[in-house]
């Protein structure tokens, strides 16, 4: 049986426990590729997959986002072939912190001939998926509508708003939780940035985004117009979860929907891989900027601990092989 490298969780703990080893090579099934991995993006998912707030069999591989080369593919894909260069989802699964990684076909994004390095490719399938998938298909965005972000300095965050910018948002406003990333999230489309605890000035949003929790939730709700849409798609802060009455609802005409890439990718792959193929098309043009920070792989703890410590803006990508 064929090894490689990986990092993986081999109990749940802070990011010491993290471990880089040696496991076995995974071969794709039907509808599936292995990809070689060049670089992988990191998330806050995977810390919530290392501190066991998502039930993952130990040890686990995280990693849900990769780009580099299609290594071999399983019985019945026939769009994509062996050494062809892609981006592409692993969050149903996990397993991008490795050298290999199998994931659906349905979930890979090529990128022949676009010009994307694989720092920068490994950086788009999950928050770049996601500002796609929570605009257009959860909150429904049309165009001229106002959009306020939570976070606007983050992975998620400084798509988000470039995302509205591009489906015609007629205002895009973030929140930031420090003075210091006002001017970084400025850069990611939004046309004012303020800060989170000072936000109740900044007037009724057709659509909140929300990846906070705890009070820029209950605000969050607060700012919605008539017919606003709050979209629930975190909980960084760690805070207590938030009740929001359904009476409350129904008198001021507000909906609050929740979104969740994983469960999407695994009941609607079609779907979020165009979503995926938009991200990358948008990038490709430069109209979907990706600010990027690389550490090696065996420094995953490393990212991890930037991740929580919440002062990283844009995204961290581990390097993994050689593309």
């Amino acid at each position: 049986m064929m090894q490689m490298k990986a990092v993986t969780i081999p109990a749940f703990g802070e990011a010491e426990v993290l471990r880089l080893a040696t496991v076995a090579v995974p071969e794709p099934g039907p509808g599936q590729v292995a990809v070689d991995v060049a670089h992988a993006g990191a998330n806050f998912a995977e810390v919530l997959y290392r501190r066991g707030v998502v039930d993952v069999p130990l040890p686990f591989v995280p990693g849900i986002e990769v780009a580099g080369r299609i290594r071999s593919v399983g019985e019945g894909v026939e769009d994509l072939t062996v050494g062809q260069p892609v981006a592409a989802l692993t969050i149903v699964d996990s397993g991008g912190y490795a050298e290999v990684v199998v994931t659906s076909a349905d979930l890979v994004a090529p990128l022949d001939g676009l010009g994307i390095g694989t720092e920068v490719a490994a950086a788009l399938p999950s928050n770049s998926t996601t500002a796609f998938l929570v605009l257009d298909r959860v909150a429904r965005m049309q165009p001229g509508e106002s959009v306020l972000v939570h976070a606007a300095a983050g992975g998620v965050g400084s798509q988000l708003g470039q995302v509205a910018r591009l489906l015609g948002a007629g205002r895009v406003v973030g929140t930031v939780g420090s003075e210091a990333k006002i001017e970084t999230a400025l850069g990611f489309g939004y046309d004012e940035v303020v800060l989170r605890d000072r936000v109740e000035g900044a007037g009724a949003f057709d659509i909140v985004v929300d990846m906070v929790g705890g009070p820029a939730r209950r605000s969050g709700l607060d700012l919605l117009a008539p017919m606003g849409r709050l979209v629930v798609m975190g909980n960084a802060s760690g805070a207590d979860d938030v009740g929001i009455p359904a009476n409350e609802l129904w008198f001021t005409n507000k909906t609050v929907s929740g979104f969740n890439l994983a469960a999407f990718s695994a009941t609607f792959p079609h779907d979020a891989g165009h979503a995926l193929r938009r991200a990358v098309a948008a990038a490709a043009t430069g109209e979907l900027r990706v600010q990027v920070e690389t550490l090696p792989l065996h420094e995953a703890a490393e990212a991890h601990r930037r991740i929580e410590s919440g002062t990283t803006t844009g995204k961290l990508v581990l390097e993994v092989g050689e593309y």
